[in-house]
């Protein structure tokens, strides 16, 4: 027997079978939307880098300034009037040299009246040798006639007894008189010499302060305020360089520094820390470091200006990020580490660049994680893919 299927039932498992089909299409989309994240977007990709530890060594420019290893202002030790003065601004000296000669009457009134004293003192002393040794002979004769009884009153060796006693202490008087007046000549021949003005050490007059016929003297005296000539050392000088407190560490003395000055572009100098004063100014918050500078052919100018490439180093590691790690905003300074998939701030302290790398001082350890690029964009807590090329 054969079925007959009617019209109506064959359209209506028609209608079925296209329904099943588009409930599975539209099952199938709501498994593949369940892996997106809540906001319908993938959790983004950030470039991260670890957080090494070494040893800072790099170097920071500063500013120094070039003085003179020795420089005074010569002054005269007594009053008087320039004579006559042979060197001027750029004259070369060397220790000892005569430069000016001072004139000083009243020295040579000094020097006059010292000797006349001296003379008569030693007059005197001479006349009283003569007399103490008249009267000793005389006592030894009546000392040894005084051995035959009666020959020799007993008053009279006594009388010549305290003769000698007296010609001996008054000899001993005039020789401390004479011995005075023999240091106060020899005083004034010493301000004398002041007379002659040299040269404290070798070096090059840069100020001439008087002409002849100037007056000048000491500290304290007539003339005082005004000084016979300037003069500065130029084959060696000091670098004085006013070190930050925090770049001082680690720098022993001794360590050559590369320096150069405006006058010779191009050219570096070198000159070892000579000097390191372990003493912080409170105003500018540095520490004055000298180095020694060696200059045969007188080629730096004391006074310039120069700029120095000072060494950085540290006794102990540090830890070091990319620089572009380190973000900053309003508020904080900070890097962005990523832990287990989240991110978070943590606030740094910078401290100085090493070859592209950036010293900081936070909550931080080796071998964190974190963003190569720093920003305030990453919020905290974000879900994230790190991604690194190492």
């Amino acid at each position: 027997m054969k079925m007959c299927v009617r019209p109506a039932t064959l359209a209506f498992a028609l209608i079925t079978s296209l329904s099943l089909a588009s409930c599975s299409r539209e099952e199938n989309q709501s498994g593949r939307a369940a892996s997106l994240s809540p906001e319908g977007q993938t959790a983004p990709t950030v470039e991260v880098t670890r957080v090494i530890s070494e040893k800072l060594q790099a170097t920071v420019l500063l500013p120094a300034e070039l003085v003179p290893y020795e420089q005074v202002e010569v002054y005269s030790k007594v009053t008087g009037f320039v004579k006559w003065i042979k060197v001027d601004r750029g004259s070369r000296v060397k220790k000892g040299e005569l430069i000016a000669e001072l004139d000083a009457p009243e020295l040579v009134a000094q020097r006059a009246e010292a000797d006349s004293k001296y003379q008569s003192a030693e007059s005197q002393l001479a006349a009283a040798k003569a007399r103490l040794a008249a009267d000793e002979g005389t006592y030894q004769r009546l000392n040894a006639a005084a051995r035959t009884a009666g020959v020799v009153a007993p008053n009279d060796l006594d009388i010549a007894e305290k003769a000698v006693e007296s010609d001996q202490g008054n000899v001993s008087a005039l020789e401390k008189t004479a011995q005075a007046a023999q240091e106060s000549l020899r005083a004034v021949g010493q301000l004398e010499s002041y007379l002659d003005i040299t040269a404290p050490f070798d070096g090059e007059i840069t100020t001439r302060f008087v002409h002849p016929g100037a007056l000048v003297g000491p500290a304290g005296g007539p003339g005082a305020v005004t000084p016979i000539v300037r003069v500065e050392t130029i084959t060696r000088g000091r670098l004085v360089v006013p070190v930050p407190e925090y770049d001082v560490a680690g720098v022993p003395e001794g360590a050559e520094v590369a320096f150069t000055v405006p006058a010779f572009p191009g050219k570096v100098f070198h000159a070892p820390i000579a000097r390191i004063s372990h003493s912080v100014d409170v105003k500018t918050r540095t520490m004055p470091i000298e180095l020694d500078v060696r200059d045969p052919g007188a080629e730096l100018v004391p006074g310039s200006f120069s700029e120095v490439e000072w060494p950085l180093r540290r006794t102990y590691p540090t830890l070091f990020v990319p620089a572009s790690a380190v973000a900053t905003n309003l508020e904080r300074t900070f890097v962005v580490r990523i832990r287990n998939g989240m991110t978070e701030w943590v606030d740094v302290k910078p401290g100085a660049t090493m070859q592209g790398r950036i010293e900081v001082f936070g909550d931080l350890r080796p071998g964190d994680m974190v963003a190569i690029r720093g920003t305030d964009e990453l919020r905290p807590g974000t879900a994230v893919v790190p991604h690194s090329n190492n």
